[in-house]
């Protein structure tokens, strides 16, 4: 969290953006440790909200999980602009075979609140799917983080 700051136009004072900042990465260590196993999708959506509900723009990140589910690492690959944001299923290919993961769970977030999926958004999970499948790594969700809630594409059928 200490890549993304929550936005200088936020109703948060930076003494309090500062406070919520360190009370996120230390839930973050709670949360998420390296080796544990994301085992349900509440789970998931959890540890991606404390991530990115409260970001001024559109960030997208990859959760690289191994075989057996357990998390390896996370990397925000694009950053983007209050409504968009260009994402290249290269990079995201790149990125599952630099931290060789078995599976990947797709995030990012919608500043507008609203988790409804656009028709970009279908796509681009339809194309991350396929180049991941030629290289046996599953995509197991993708996540649209909104101000209160998480859309899950695998809960909802879009996957």
């Amino acid at each position: 969290m200490s890549d993304i700051c929550f936005a200088s136009s936020s109703p948060f004072t930076s003494s309090e953006r500062r406070i919520i900042d360190c009370a996120v990465r230390t839930l973050e260590k709670y949360l998420r440790k390296t080796g544990e196993a994301f085992t349900t999708s509440d789970y998931a959506k959890d540890w991606v909200r404390l991530q990115f509900a409260n970001l001024d723009r559109e960030v997208f990140t990859v959760l690289y999980l191994d075989n057996q589910n357990r998390f390896l690492d996370k990397e925000i690959l694009f950053l983007g602009t209050v409504n968009h944001t260009e994402i290249h299923p290269r990079e995201i290919v790149k990125g599952a075979l630099r931290h060789n993961a078995a599976a990947v769970i797709l995030a990012h977030n919608h500043p507008s609140g609203y988790t409804a999926p656009s028709e970009s958004d279908k796509a681009i999970t339809r194309k991350i799917i396929q180049a991941l499948a030629l290289l046996e790594i599953r995509v197991l969700d993708h996540f649209i983080i909104g101000t209160h809630d998480v859309l899950s594409f695998a809960e909802h059928g879009l996957m």
